[in-house]
Parts: structure tokens; sequence; C-alpha cells
């Protein structure tokens, strides 16, 4: 279990003004739902625990994340802001969501009154320096809006975003000295400035960019802001003052001072952008021209709920809803735009582009991302999933190869596989084909290919060790992958052989025979590491040997045969053949047992350094990491679907919870609230490529989901509730299922799925 934490307490400053908009839903529909979908939305959920979410406001998918920062150090600074601190630093224009990395928060700003220093300080000392501390009950965010008190100041802190520009409104109280500290010195996770410019334009205006070596080894923001009120600028480089109006280095900063009178409101304005110092500028002027605050809430207010109604449901407890429409707004903040309003945007090589027709998106999650996110956003938003992979081609042409985890037009080689290849083919199985096919084909087998000397742009060689394993080597020319090799050998071969499954899809489809069967066959290399004795998928030498000794709990973080997991975990990653791996085991009787095992046995981690993305334990079953996420499912395979029931239901009502500290682990850009908003609705893609979801058990008597022409999918619960926890029978437009799928077709031609409850253990798709 995860901890939970008191909610936060409202905190709306008189000031705030908001609107809501008309939703265009049905009639009826509209008669049912609870209030107004924003209000459903808590982006506190996943500051707490190992979430690592930010609460301030962005738009659907924008570049700009504007948001407090309470710490940049440790594994749960990674989103900026956690649930704990009592302490705020500033407030920087970028986050990402839920990553178990962390990089970004640039351009920190921190209003002031009185004398303070130019660093982020330290607490308990009398050299404070500019942070302040903080109470939960005056804090308060919304989608689009976030708003806090700092106590030392007792300044009002209100903020809004586009999606490409940040504003701040600051309500001071009477002061000879006040001001504003920018901090371009400032990073999550303490990321090395390579190098940055700050200037003074006027008296108004400032701008400044820096080159930032972190997780992305070679990433460039650029910044422009506007104020509202005239300043006197003083220029730090490594925290002393310099003259001049324009400075360079590594350490800079600014404090820009005034005056203000009680209750007086200072705005700024600020925009980003990858490309130059004049896009984030011409950003900023396009997306807000006017000093209107309560403006830019509402239109960021009307981006939510357009987008929040992708989804609509009715019934559940008032947490139930809250947790589920923060979690799709989750699904909706990454990937993020990266291209300027003038159409430029920074390319993989690192050279500046200009095309207005394309969206160029970085933030590419996507070794968590295909599983659920992807899979939601096919159906949710067809046209929205094309644009990201046109992005991950283009990304291709301009570097050389599809990204594993692409952040700020950098190649990180995070985690392992090459699931560019799954959301592409996904898309292509689907009949979602707004895209260069030729050029797509092309580029998924190379992902598959181990080449040394094609001139990509690594920047560092972890990277290219990483997005070039030589497991892609061994693969090809050995057949399989060595333990004693290549680390992490079990994990790799099994994504590399569900990837290659997905090539060969789409490659079957497309005529290219050859490859078709090729990579069918590297398909089933699985098969190799699979033990019949120990019932487990295990390492083998480059004799073919066993890997001793063998401990099927052993999870030693990213050191050994498996990725943030173990043999518990990692034997069931066969997602494309289930009835393949069934076989292995010696059939259902014997997959079936061995499946339940994994739920029912000792939740015991061993090892020397346990990987700490190993949380929401069921048994062996790890809900807080990706590679779990399918496996609750496989009980369908296996003719005991009552048992999938059982396990998704504790999931959904004991790891995902409306506080803090409910998300069981890292959010992951979207991926676990995507598995939650699909499993919620009673169904769940097990292998995207293959185009049927598998029927879980609903947590809501309707869902919806609008679609094109008016129509809609829709799925309904009849006699739910703790007296009738199993479903009984479903059917599909008044047809009783023949077997527990539901096609992609099926769910985009306007179909009505509904699950009929009851206290009954059943085959249901056997019943009479």
């Amino acid at each position: 279990m995860n901890p939970s934490f008191p909610s936060c307490k409202t905190f709306i400053p008189a000031t705030r003004i908001r609107w809501w908009s008309t939703l265009l839903v049905s009639a009826s529909f509209a008669a049912t739902l609870h209030g107004d979908v924003l209000d459903q939305v808590d982006p506190f959920i996943g500051t707490g625990f190992h979430g690592h979410t930010f609460p301030g406001p962005t738009t659907p998918f924008g570049m700009v994340q504007l948001s407090p920062d309470t710490r940049t150090s440790g594994w749960d600074a990674c989103g900026g802001y956690y649930d704990d601190d009592t302490e705020i630093w500033g407030f920087s224009h970028t986050h990402l969501s839920g990553t178990g990395i962390g990089d970004y928060g640039d351009v920190l700003m921190m209003p002031f009154t009185g004398e303070v220093g130019i660093s982020s300080g330290t607490p308990n000392k009398p050299d404070y320096q500019y942070r302040s501390p903080f109470r939960k009950e005056h804090q308060a965010a919304s989608p689009g809006y976030y708003s806090v008190l700092l106590d030392r100041y007792q300044i009002s802190v209100e903020l809004s975003a586009t999606p490409r520009a940040g504003i701040h409104r600051y309500t001071f109280p009477k002061a000879d000295k006040a001001g504003v500290v920018i901090d371009l010195k400032h990073s999550i996770q303490n990321r090395q400035t390579l190098e940055a410019e700050i200037e003074v334009v006027n008296e108004r205006e400032i701008r400044g960019w820096r080159h930032v070596k972190g997780w992305a080894p070679n990433r460039r923001i650029h910044f422009h802001a506007v104020f509202s009120k005239p300043f006197v600028a003083e220029l730090y480089s490594n925290d002393a003052l310099n003259t001049g109006v324009k400075l360079k280095g590594k350490q800079l900063k600014a404090k820009l001072k005034f005056a203000t009178t009680d209750g007086e409101q200072v705005h700024i304005k600020v925009g980003i952008s990858p490309v130059d110092m004049d896009g984030a500028r011409k950003n900023l002027m396009a997306e807000i021209p006017e000093w209107d605050f309560d403006g830019v809430v509402v239109k960021a207010e009307e981006q939510w709920e357009k987008q929040l109604n992708h989804l609509q449901i009715t019934g559940g407890t008032e947490d139930q809803r809250k947790i589920f429409y923060t979690a799709l707004y989750h699904t909706a903040i990454s990937p993020n735009l990266a291209s300027d309003v003038d159409g430029r945007y920074r390319g993989m090589d690192q050279k500046i582009y200009e095309d207005p027709a394309y969206t160029n998106y970085t933030v590419f999650s996507l070794w968590d991302t295909f599983r659920a996110q992807h899979p939601l956003y096919t159906i949710i938003d067809p046209k929205q999933d094309q644009k990201w992979i046109r992005s991950l081609l283009r990304k291709y042409d301009e570097g050389g190869i599809l990204p594993m985890w692409d952040l700020a037009s950098n190649y990180t080689g995070c985690m392992i596989g090459y699931h560019a290849v799954s959301v592409i083919v996904d898309a292509y199985t689907k009949g979602l084909r707004d895209f260069d096919l030729d050029k797509a084909m092309e580029a998924i087998v190379f992902s598959s290919v181990y080449d040394d000397k094609k001139p990509i742009p690594y920047h560092t060689e972890d990277v290219k060790n990483d997005l070039m394993p030589k497991a892609k080597l061994y693969n090809a020319s050995m057949g399989f992958i060595p333990a004693d090799l290549e680390n992490e050998s079990v994990s790799k071969a099994l994504e590399f052989a569900y990837n290659d499954w997905v090539i060969a899809k789409m490659a079957e489809d497309m005529g290219r025979e050859e490859i078709a069967r090729e990579y069918f066959e590297r398909g089933q290399r699985y098969r190799t590491y699979f033990d019949p004795k120990t019932e487990f998928m295990r390492g083998r030498t480059k004799d073919r040997s066993w890997v001793e000794p063998f401990d099927p709990n052993n999870a030693n973080h990213r050191k050994g045969q498996y990725v943030e997991g173990n043999a518990w975990q990692w034997t069931w990653f066969v997602p494309h053949d289930v009835p393949g791996l069934i076989q292995l085991f010696g059939g259902r009787d014997a997959f079936a047992k061995k499946l339940d095992l994994l739920f029912t046995t000792d939740s015991t981690l061993t090892g020397e350094k346990v990987s700490g993305d190993i949380t929401g334990m069921i048994g062996q079953y790890a809900h807080g990491n990706e590679p779990s996420h399918h496996i609750a499912y496989l009980f369908n395979w296996v003719e005991q679907p009552w048992r999938t029931q059982e396990i998704l239901h504790q999931i959904m009502t004991e790891f995902y919870l409306a506080t803090p500290g409910g998300i069981i682990g890292n959010e992951d850009c979207g991926q676990m609230s995507a598995w939650y908003i699909l499993s919620s609705m009673g169904i769940y893609q097990v292998a995207p490529g293959d185009t049927r979801f598998s029927i879980g058990i609903p947590l809501f008597p309707e869902a919806r989901v609008p679609l094109q022409d008016g129509k809609a999918f829709v799925v309904k619960m009849k006699n739910g509730g703790e007296a009738n926890p199993y479903v009984q029978r479903v059917t599909l437009n008044g047809k009783p299922l023949t077997e527990p799928f539901i096609d992609y077709t099926d769910i985009m031609s306007g179909a009505e799925l509904v699950f009929e409850m009851g206290d009954q253990k059943t085959v249901f798709w056997k019943n009479p």
C-alpha cells in the first residue's frame, strides 16, 4: 500500500475570477454530470509518495509547465515539488510529469520584500536568502491555475499558462523594498549549466538563455519576460554583483527591484523557446498580448475542459471521479509541444528547422507510454496520436534513429527496447496512417539493427551504449543475448521479441514478406529464456547454460538480468504470444497456478540495491512499475476471468487514491494514469499491435467516449456494487461476447459494451 496524505485545503484569493464554459455533450448525458469537469481534477494527486507529478499550471501537451519548486535534490525532487515540503524556492517554467529522473526547472522566479540574498539558501539559518515557507491551507491548484501565499513575504502568488508562455500575478503588501529574483542557475537535480546569458532589454523587459548538461546532455532553453511595473535590475554571476545590462557566464541571476503599495498587483509574462530569445518573445506576444491574467486562466480552462471531455463518466464516488479525471489530466501533459509559433524548432541534430505545417513534440517516455497512454489516445484522440508519430519519424530523419526516450531534442538512451516501433505499428494496425508509411517501415526496422558507425548525435558514450546496445548485435548474430556479455539480458531479449513481432506485423501487411518472416521468427526468441524446471525466464551465458545462482526475488537495480524488476515480474512479458507462453508452462492449469502464485507469494525482494521503482506489491506483482501492467489480464487466456476482476478491482481501489500520495509509483508521463483510465472502463490492450482489448471489470456505471459523426463508444455496468463483484455476462451491441476481447474497430464504430454483474465466478463468454 502507498501512504495517503490529507487532501490540500482550498485557498482561492479574492482576485481570482473563474468562468465556466458550456459542456458540449448530449442533454441526457449532461444531466448526469457531477459538477464541472475541472472541479474533478486535483493536480496535487501524485505530488507525494513517489508519484513525481507537479501541481502548477500547464495546458494540454504544452511547452510551459509553470510550477513551484520545493526541492532540487533526491529522487522525489523529479517533479520539483514534493508534498512533504514546507518551503518554496520559487516558480520555474518547465517540469517533467512523473518521471523517475529529474531535469528542467528552467527560469526560476521568486517575488520578495525586504532584504534578500541572491541564492535559494537553506532553512533554519540566519542567511535565509530568497526561499519562503508556505502552508498547504494557503495553496490551491486546478487545471490552468495555481495559487499560494508566501508566508515570509505575505505575497499572494497566482500562476497560469498558455502553450508557450506563463503568466504570474503577485499581490504585494506595502514595501519600500520589493522585487523578483530570476535564477538561471536553478535546475531540478542540480544539472550543470555549461553557458548562460541574461540581458536587460529595458526597464520592463529581460531575456536570456542557458545551455544545460543533464539527463538531456545537450539542452538549450531561452526566455523573454515582460513586467507590468518598471524595475531596477542587478545582475549577478557566481552570486557576485556585476555592472552593465548584459552578462554571460555559468551561474547567472538577476534581482529586479521596485517598491509596492498595499495590495498592488505586479504581473509578469514569460515566453520560452527551444530555438532562441527572439522565438521566446514571439511566443509570448502571440499568446499573451495583453495584461489579462484572468483571460489567460479562462483560455487554459477552456482548453482543459475540451481535453477532459474526450472521456466522460457517470456515477462512482466523489473520490473515484476525482481520481479518474485527474488521471485523464495527467495523460494530457506530455509529450510536450516543442515548436515555436512561427514553426521553428530545434531538431535532434540541434539544427534549427522551420516548418509551419509541422508540430514538433518532445518528452516521449516510450518504455512506459507504449503500453497504455498511446493506445488510449488511439481511442480518445487519434489525430493527436498520429501527430506524435509524425514527430517521431521527423526525429528519425534528423538524428538517424527513432528515439527511446526523447528529451528536449536529445537522445537519452533511457530504458530498453525500441518502443517507438510499438507506437507506430499499433496506430498502423488500427488504420491510423496519416504518416509516411515507407519511411515508418524503414525506421522501425533500423530500430532493431546494431550499427555503431552511423553518425547519430548521441552526445555521450553512455547514451550511445544505451541507444545502440550490443544486445542488438548479439540478438542478430547469435540468436540470443548472453547474460555474461550484456547487462539486463533477459528484459532486453523479451522486449526485443515483442518489438520484432510488431515489426513483422506491419511488414506482413505491407507485403514485405522477407522482413515479415525474419521478424516473426525473432518474435519467438522469448522461448530461449524459459526454464521449464523453475518456470521462470532466466539468463543464459554465451555457452547457453543457465546463469547460477538463481533467485527469482532478486531485483538488483539496473544490474543483473532484469530491468527494474525480477524474474517473477518479467516472466510474463510475452504479450504478443500468450498462447505460446502457456504452452511453455505445459498448459492452462500449470500456467494459471504459477500466475496465481505471482499474486499470492511473499513480497520480499532481494539484492544489494533493490530497485526503488518496485512498488504497489500484490505478492510479487508490482503495479508501481510498468513491466507488470498487463499481467492481471492474463487470467482471461486460461478461463479464469474472475481472478483478473478481483486483482483489477484491488489495484484500482487501493493503489489509486484521491490524495497527494495517491499514485503508487512514478506516474511516468501518463502511463500509470492511462492504465487506470482504460481499466476503469473495463478494457485494456495487452499487446499494442494486436487490435484486441482484453475485458476486465468497469469501475463506473457508465463511461462514454464521444467519436466522430455524433457516435460514441459507451461502456455500461449493470447491477454493480460490493455484493456483485464478478462479471456475469458482457454484451456488445446487445450480443453476448464469445471471447474475452473487444476489437478496436468495434470501439471506433460506436459500440455499446454492457457488463452485467453478479456474485458468481463465471467464464462469462461461455454463459448460455
